[in-house]
């Protein structure tokens, strides 16, 4: 798959995920079989880049494969800037978030809330494309609600503008990440437009990644929530899609020493007070995929990154397998 000049190595792609997809889990995810990994939205108020938290974002230095960047805003002259801005620092990719459907960024008129609106849609992807020589791709989701399912016209307003692959997640915004996805209007969309098409939502197993190919005719999928504690689905994924056959699941010694990889990068990716906050979410997911409540609970307790490196050692000791 290709987006633009950039070959994939493959046709899966980590999804932008906020405070999830961040420069420790691209790289582990991409390591684990991903062919892309996208990077959490970033505001296009320049006002917030030099906080914290969007510092920290933009970090793309050992950065492993294509770098996409994701931007979030409703202003074309902002979100313009902010593709400039983003490219500079070594951007090869801009992504642009129609997708995200909390409350928090659709009352700025922002992600999902522009499928509302498409003159704004087609306003907002040329001014980026117009901006910037790298790719620029889109995510949306399938309409705002399932009375308005309007993908397939922003997906012709997409491809018009200048937008070089789409991605779409199987629900409307109303929906949020309930029920199960829908994928009828995804391969409505793959019919529609000739632009490169990446079918999102619900892709937890390899057998579902292949029924999602087959049905969408998508030119790549996308893996966002199943991924978390569990980014070597990507190399599941991979293997039978190429193959028809399944991996086995990670020996107790792999899943062990990836937790540890994991945990000991938060630390030194973010300093360790502040890495040690938020590697409760991920080993979190990583004990929940355990079927370890408890150790998640005593996790959650831990007060120092010392303590949270000596306990996720001793927590393998209690594992079954």
């Amino acid at each position: 798959m290709k987006i633009g000049p950039y070959q994939l190595d493959n046709q899966l792609i980590v999804a932008p995920m906020a405070g999830v997809t961040d420069l420790p889990f691209r790289r582990l995810c991409r390591r684990l079989g991903a062919g892309m990994a996208v990077s959490e939205m970033l505001s296009s108020n320049p006002e917030v880049w030099k906080t914290e938290k969007s510092m920290s974002r933009m970090d793309h230095s050992e950065e492993s494969g294509i770098r996409s960047v994701q931007i979030a805003g409703c202003e074309p002259e902002l979100m313009a800037q902010a593709a400039r801005f983003n490219v500079e620092r070594g951007a090869q990719i801009i992504d642009i978030n129609m997708g995200c459907p909390a409350k928090k960024v659709n009352k700025k008129l922002a992600g999902s809330a522009l499928l509302r609106h498409p003159d704004l849609v087609r306003s907002i992807a040329e001014a980026v494309v117009n901006a910037v020589e790298v790719p620029v791709t889109l995510k949306i989701r399938t309409g705002w609600d399932p009375e308005s399912r309007n993908g397939v016209e922003i997906a012709r307003i997409a491809e018009q503008s200048g937008i070089a692959a789409l991605a779409v997640h199987g629900r409307t915004r109303q929906c949020m990440y309930k029920g199960e996805a829908e994928y009828d209007t995804i391969a409505a969309i793959k019919q529609a437009i000739s632009i490169p098409v990446i079918a999102n939502g619900d892709i937890d197993s390899p057998e579902k990644a292949a029924q999602v190919l087959r049905h969408t005719q998508a030119d790549g999928l996308m893996v966002g929530r199943p991924a978390q504690g569990r980014p070597w689905i990507f190399r599941e994924i991979h293997h039978y899609l190429e193959t028809g056959e399944h991996l086995p699941p990670p020996p107790k010694a792999e899943r062990q020493a990836l937790m540890q990889e994991h945990l000991q990068s938060l630390h030194d990716f973010y300093g360790e007070e502040r890495g040690m906050r938020i590697a409760r979410k991920h080993v979190g997911w990583y004990l929940d995929n355990q079927q370890q409540p408890l150790l998640r609970r005593q996790f959650n307790q831990l007060e120092s990154a010392a303590a949270q490196r000596d306990a996720l050692a001793g927590f393998f000791e209690q594992f079954d397998c």
